[in-house]
């Protein structure tokens, strides 16, 4: 059994943050020992006890936080594990060395300067662990453990606004996400309804620029939802237009819920997607091949059935919660003081 410390100081959404809690909780059901830390949320706190857990939760504020990291040490002190994970910049800069084995898990390429106390690295894709190693990370201490996505496979299907066919894409309304790009494509599909599931600075803008694209009444900004799989159960196609993403969480949740994926060719999904097998790539910031893709796929029923049922293949295979679950135990196992 493994004794580790879990620690998450990220925001109250993200794809890493839902990440971790289904790491957390899919160890602790596993039987091994976990204590999970995490920023002061109530959400997250109520999600881990509901599953068994005693979350301990921390300020983990800015520079001026001088308390998060003495009060970090006391309570890994007391837990005494034999792992410790950071999470991301902000966890693994607060948490102090120890008689434990410390891993920092990266989801993009963040600078490793926060990472100094770390003896392991974790990317959860083999682009960003070799790009760990560029930086000067020893080969046998930096690893590629992928993430498992919740299987959405058979949600009664949501109700959306709108008339079909309906595209749908979700995220943080934020510039990398490239939704701008998917509602200028929007001018180039007719009689399409596109649903956006997420909440962010870029909300007026992307409102604006909807008006002045004409297509205001055919996008809809649905805010923050976590009826992922409803929302995916009603769409007919699945599109991840992001400028900047370095795995893509939402394209294996559209793999899991059977649909058919089309995505900018970002890292993470360059690296995920067999372009015309699991789904189809189009290139960044591109609104025309973008429209395009979507007019063809739309158009040929037999296409969008079969990237659909590739990518749910793909899913089983390598990221669904079993086979994930056992790499990262296998590895906690493995580097456990």
């Amino acid at each position: 059994m493994i004794r580790l410390a879990n620690i998450m100081a990220g925001a109250v959404h993200g794809g890493a943050e839902a990440f971790y809690e289904r790491l957390t909780l899919a160890l602790h059901n596993a039987g091994e020992e976990v204590l999970p830390i995490i920023r002061r949320d109530t959400g997250r706190a109520a999600k881990l006890a509901a599953g068994g857990l005693k979350p301990v939760e921390l300020r983990f504020g800015g520079p001026l936080d001088i308390l998060t990291r003495p009060r970090l040490g006391l309570v890994l002190r007391s837990f005494q594990p034999c792992v410790v994970m950071a999470w991301m910049n902000r966890a693994a800069s607060k948490t102090p060395r120890g008689d434990w084995t410390m891993v920092g898990r990266l989801g993009g390429y963040y600078d490793l300067k926060y990472y100094r106390n770390c003896d392991h690295l974790v990317g959860n894709t083999r682009d960003l662990r070799s790009w760990i190693v560029s930086q000067g990370c020893p080969e046998e201490r930096a690893h590629f453990l992928p993430n498992f996505a919740t299987d959405l496979a058979g949600a009664t299907p949501a109700d959306l606004p709108g008339t079909a066919p309906r595209l749908l894409a979700m995220g943080r309304l934020h510039r990398n996400k490239g939704f701008d790009t998917l509602i200028r494509a929007m001018a180039e599909v007719p009689g399409t309804t596109l649903c956006i599931a997420g909440e962010g600075p870029e909300r007026a803008a992307l409102e604006a620029l909807a008006r002045e694209c004409g297509v205001a009444d055919r996008v809809h900004l649905l805010g923050w939802r976590d009826d992922i799989g409803p929302l995916l159960a009603a769409c007919d196609i699945f599109v991840c237009p992001s400028r900047h993403e370095p795995l893509g969480n939402i394209v294996l949740e559209a793999w899991s819920a059977s649909r058919p994926v089309i995505a900018a060719a970002a890292q993470g999904p360059t690296e995920l997607i067999r372009d015309g097998e699991t789904g189809l790539l189009v290139p960044v910031d591109a609104v025309e091949p973008l429209s395009a893709a979507i007019r063809t796929l739309l158009a040929d029923k037999p296409r969008q059935a079969q990237l659909a049922a590739n990518g749910r293949t793909e899913f089983e295979k390598d990221f669904a919660e079993a086979p994930v679950l056992a790499r990262w135990r296998d590895f906690l196992h493995k580097v456990q003081r």
